[in-house]
């Protein structure tokens, strides 16, 4: 008889991540196992908890039923296990995180200093890739993600406001003039990130969930937010860039923010995400909690700019 716990863990994995497979995988067992647990399941209950096609795996209604009351009952359990070993419990072994390139060379790295001291048998695996990185199928015990988080099972903590904002160098304003008005953004050379995809180079979004969509002709494009930032520092045109990035050169006037008539996004954050789980190893809630403490409710990189 199959372990009736195991086969619960297995049935949840399959309805939170859409598949056998990555069930399967996520529990270190094989696909054919994983089935066979979901199918004992069905035949003690005596219903079919899934619908499967050859495209999808999707819960039935009795399947979402049981769902919320596995959820809770393997909740409890991890609980009930924690509690007891709570006293005894140090954080080590490895963390995986994945990062942004930029962010995670400004804001993260030299943060990790302080995380050791704090947590000395933790090591950390840093990753820096711009891309949205598959937590469970790549292994990873966490991600920073910058934006706004699409409908997902993964588990995630908002760490920090993300503004974006509009800025060039006192020389460039000074040859073309200072744009007040996102129409006076056309006679302008508009340094572009190219990132997530090539439509997001031809377009800004302004206002407070970037409901204003601005074309603009870009007179550079690149894939790095640094390289447009020194590329504004040198002249070369206005970007539209995260104040984690043009901050320090805004207080120390290498940059102007400018002003236009819609107010830059605030709409986006800084998110710690954690693949799905309602409680997280000890070392992933540790680093999480760090970083909210470091940077929530007003970053560094925030400090002084008068966004209004």
């Amino acid at each position: 008889m199959l372990d009736r716990i195991t086969s619960m863990q297995a049935f949840v994995r399959v309805a939170t991540l859409g598949g056998f497979s990555a069930a399967a995988r996520s529990l270190s067992l094989s696909q054919t196992m994983a089935t066979k647990h979901v199918v004992a399941l069905e035949e003690r209950l005596g219903v079919k908890l899934f619908r499967r096609t050859t495209r999808s795996v999707t819960p039935t209604e009795a399947g979402r039923r049981y769902l919320e009351s596995c959820e809770r009952i393997l909740a409890e359990i991890e609980d009930a296990e924690e509690a007891a070993v709570a006293d005894h419990l140090e954080l080590r072994g490895q963390l995986k995180l994945a990062v942004p390139v930029v962010f995670g060379t400004r804001e993260i790295a030299p943060l990790l200093g302080d995380f050791a001291r704090l947590h000395p048998a933790v090591t950390i695996d840093l990753g820096f890739n711009d891309r949205v990185v598959d937590l469970v199928d790549e292994g990873w015990d966490m991600a920073v993600r910058i934006g706004i988080l699409k409908d997902s099972t993964l588990t995630a903590r908002r760490l920090a406001p993300c503004h974006i904002v509009q800025c060039a160098s006192p020389d460039y304003l000074a040859r073309r003039g200072t744009p007040y008005r996102i129409a006076d953004l056309a006679s302008h050379d508009c340094l572009s990130y190219t990132l997530p995809g090539p439509a997001a180079a031809e377009r800004w979004l302004l206002g407070e969930n970037g409901e204003v969509s601005v074309p603009i002709q870009p007179k550079l494009k690149a894939n790095n937010g640094d390289a447009l930032r020194a590329a504004a520092v040198a002249g070369l045109g206005i970007i539209s860039q995260p104040t984690f990035i043009v901050g320090d050169d805004i207080r120390a006037g290498r940059l102007v923010l400018l002003r236009l008539e819609h107010p830059p996004m605030r709409g986006l954050g800084v998110h710690a995400v954690m693949p799905p789980g309602r409680n997280p190893p000890a070392k992933v809630k540790a680093f999480a909690e760090f970083l909210a403490l470091r940077f929530w409710p007003e970053p560094l990189w925030d400090r002084d700019l008068a966004l209004g």
